[in-house]
Formats: structure tokens, C-alpha cells, sequence
């Protein structure tokens, strides 16, 4: 393998990751009407460990999104009765962001098309295909997230 096929695959995979992501985000708004973040934000709110609700940074955090991409979406999803901002019961700075009896009854509407979508998108996988590939991104989501180019440059500067 020369020099120029190394730097071409990875490459060619993370500019199919974006064109997967971009993908995903129309089909969703074009199958179920909503955006990859409100189905995001609808499928972490009925959790049953977050019940109470989740605060707006831990919601963050779990979605890998920024404060001002959220905030957007959970203002829309509030006017449409979705979701509902609450004082959070320890801290009075902070809110808690729960599911509304509206739209729990919502995300169990979305549940067989959801289902659907999954088979459709996946329906070249093996269950083995499948298994495989969450468990590859996983660890590039990890490795990503590890990242630090700052440190390194200055490794390379120094030698």
C-alpha cells in the first residue's frame, strides 16, 4: 500500500460518514416529519432512567450536541407540547428538561415506523453486520473524542 492509498481510505470513510449522517438527516425529516435531533432528544427522554428528566448539560452531553443547536430544537419541541423545561428540585440554576404526557404519546406514535426505518436502513446487515459495525463506531467515537491536534503539533514542533 503506497502513501497515497493510506491517506485515501481514511479519507473516503469519514467523508462517507458525513454523507451517511446527511442521509440519515433528510430521511428522517422526509419519513417521520422531525429532525435527527428531536428524535434524539424524544428516544433519551423516555428512557426510563430519565424519567424525572435530564438537565440541559447532561442532555447535551449524552447527545453530543451544542448548548445553542439544543436549546433550538427544545424550544420548537416545547411549542409543539413535547418537552417541558422545570427548576431543577437541587440546584435553582439549572432546569430540567422532560418528556410532556404529549409527547411520550408522540414518541410511542413514531415507534412502528422507527422500527420500520431500522429494517429498511439496515436490511443489507446480518445481525452479526450490525453488532460489528456499533461496535466499530463505538470505538471511533471514542478515539475521536480523544483527540487533541493542539498537544501533538507541539510534540512534532519539539522534535
Amino acid at each position: 500500500m503506497n502513501n497515497s492509498d493510506t491517506r485515501s481510505v481514511p479519507n473516503t470513510l469519514f467523508f462517507r460518514l458525513f454523507q451517511t449522517g446527511n442521509v440519515l438527516q433528510r430521511q428522517v425529516q422526509k419519513e417521520m416529519g422531525i429532525s435527527t435531533v428531536q428524535w434524539a432528544v424524544l428516544g433519551a427522554l423516555s428512557r426510563e432512567r430519565y424519567e424525572g428528566g435530564i438537565s440541559f448539560f447532561e442532555l447535551t452531553e449524552y447527545l453530543f450536541v451544542s448548548r445553542q443547536s439544543l436549546d433550538g430544537v427544545l424550544k420548537r419541541m416545547e411549542r409543539d407540547n413535547h418537552v417541558l423545561r422545570v427548576p431543577h428540585p437541587d440546584d435553582g440554576r439549572a432546569r430540567l428538561v422532560q418528556l410532556t404526557d404529549t409527547g411520550r404519546t408522540f414518541w410511542d406514535s413514531l415507534q412502528e415506523r422507527i422500527q420500520t426505518f431500522y429494517q429498511q436502513a439496515l436490511k443489507g446487515f446480518s445481525f452479526d453486520d450490525s453488532v460489528s459495525l456499533l461496535h466499530y463506531l463505538n470505538k471511533l467515537q471514542g478515539d475521536m473524542a480523544a483527540i487533541s491536534l493542539g498537544s501533538e503539533q507541539q510534540d512534532d514542533e519539539a522534535q
